[in-house]
């Protein structure tokens, strides 16, 4: 009992199935929630929330890293800091982008220790498929990926080759020996190309290079593969764009197919019709669609049919997004803002709670969904369901302090990650992160903005946050 500390406050959600109300949450030495009252207890708080919400840190499974390799496009410590200033305190990381791609044993051991010291928040990584490396697959879930990613078309990187069916098949073999999760970038070549008679700087000019046709091809197969190898393998749709692949994928979940779904925070809170022209920042693949199009995918999140929200954040420096920001510098022989040849990623990491809450509110949304979106859905599929997305006896001590109602304009200053070129900047949302807590250490305070011994900027100066290895569970 000695060694327990308390945090309390006013307006506490425990998970998506509980009411707001008081709590003392009392933490072990060793970072776990070892009991919870039901009152408010500020006298001898490590930290009192107040008025303000208190709940579950927010779980993102789906954020490029970068490390190592490519570093100038991003990194762990910034990564970590981004995440935590935004309430997420586990981040996922992607198995491309770095170098080398985090498809060997070899390789994940490499991104392991080039992790180390500089995570500010709890962080695993997916393994990937590539042509090839079937048999690493196994060795990989043990070593602890939590799963793995393939491409249906080009990566954008040529260390992260696509995979055809075949090759997909054969990973699918392996992978059904250890009920390993396949996660997809479900986009196909359909043979759509860009119209050189249109100018590239206007989005457009992209967008109809990229139809939902492609998606909704990709998402064919991907659940031709989910039926062939269910219930043995569990499949997943990253970063879902195109709303006509619904009726596809609602028949699926009707037949008690393993299917998951997500979608992001960038398709939800941003439309084609709103992109100004040269503004690469919001180029990403698949890429934003319609009006139309965001309503029917904020539908599918308040049905159920897409089961979580990620942020995908997978930013570059500004002179391959062809874009001034930064000190970006374009190329003598590139256009600037020119959508068709910019790389295709947005910067979001710890800018998802508020532009959620901003867009859900106005859709009915309540704090229990976000709790189930962002936090308990992404913990169960990132394998992690018995340590984090909840507040409970035993898990994980991961929480977010924030100010629903206080406005938030996202300035430069409240960028984390390394490059700021991002479509947020100077977007006013409603919700203020305040405090992050991962496994009791509180990691950043918007307080603190003093330097001392122990702060830094708002971040605490020692990095509580570890690597995540341990088995995976997703299951009751």
């Amino acid at each position: 009992m000695s060694q327990e500390t308390v945090f309390t406050g006013k307006r506490v959600l425990l998970d998506s199935s509980s009411t707001i109300g008081p709590a003392a949450i009392y933490v072990d030495g060793a970072g776990k929630v070892a009991r919870i009252e039901n009152e408010y207890r500020p006298d001898g708080a490590a930290l009192d929330a107040g008025d303000m919400l208190l709940m579950a840190g927010i779980v993102d499974g789906h954020v490029h890293i970068n490390q190592p390799g490519r570093t100038q496009w991003e990194g762990v410590v910034t990564a970590s800091h981004a995440a935590a200033a935004g309430g997420v305190t586990t981040i996922v990381d992607m198995p491309l982008n770095c170098i080398p791609s985090t498809v060997t044993v070899d390789a994940y051991q490499q991104k392991r220790e080039s992790f180390q010291k500089g995570m500010w928040v709890d962080v695993g990584t997916w393994g990937g498929v590539v042509p090839g490396n079937a048999t690493d697959l196994a060795p990989m879930l043990d070593a602890g990926a939590r799963g793995f990613k393939c491409f249906l078309c080009d990566s954008g990187v040529d260390e992260f080759p696509p995979v055809n069916e075949e090759q997909l098949r054969t990973a699918m073999v392996e992978l059904k020996k250890k009920s390993g999760l396949i996660m997809f970038h479900a986009e196909m070549d359909t043979g759509a190309t860009v119209d050189a008679a249109k100018n590239p700087i206007e989005y457009n000019t992209f967008l109809d290079s990229r139809p939902p046709n492609m998606e909704v091809k990709a998402i064919d197969l991907v659940i031709q593969m989910c039926r062939e190898f269910a219930p043995h393998v569990p499949c997943h749709i990253v970063h879902l764009s195109a709303a006509d692949a619904l009726p596809a994928i609602r028949a699926a979940k009707r037949e008690g197919l393993p299917l998951t779904v997500e979608t992001c925070f960038h398709y939800l809170s941003i439309s084609s019709e709103d992109i100004p022209s040269r503004s690469t920042e919001y180029k990403c693949c698949p890429p934003i669609r319609g009006k139309e199009n965001r309503d029917k995918l904020w539908d599918a999140v308040l049905d159920g049919t897409i089961d979580f929200i990620v942020s995908d954040h997978s930013p570059c420096t500004p002179d391959l997004k062809l874009h001034p920001c930064c000190g970006g510098k374009i190329p003598t022989d590139a256009v600037e803002g020119d959508f068709v040849k910019a790389w295709g990623g947005i910067a979001s990491v710890g800018i998802g709670l508020p532009l959620l809450w901003t867009e859900g509110q106005k859709r009915g949304l309540s704090f229990q969904d976000i709790v189930r979106l962002i936090c308990e859905r992404t913990a169960v599929h990132s394998g992690l369901r018995d340590r984090k997305g909840k507040i409970a006896v035993g898990m994980d001590a991961d929480f977010v302090v924030w100010s629903p109602e206080e406005e938030n304009r996202i300035t430069a200053d409240k960028l984390h990650f390394r490059n700021k070129l991002t479509p947020y900047k100077e977007r006013v949302c409603k919700g203020t992160v305040h405090q992050t807590v991962v496994r009791g250490n509180v990691v950043y305070d918007v307080s603190k903005s003093t330097d001392d011994n122990s702060w830094e900027n708002c971040f605490s100066r020692d990095a509580f946050g570890q690597w995540l290895e341990t088995p995976i569970a997703r299951s009751d």
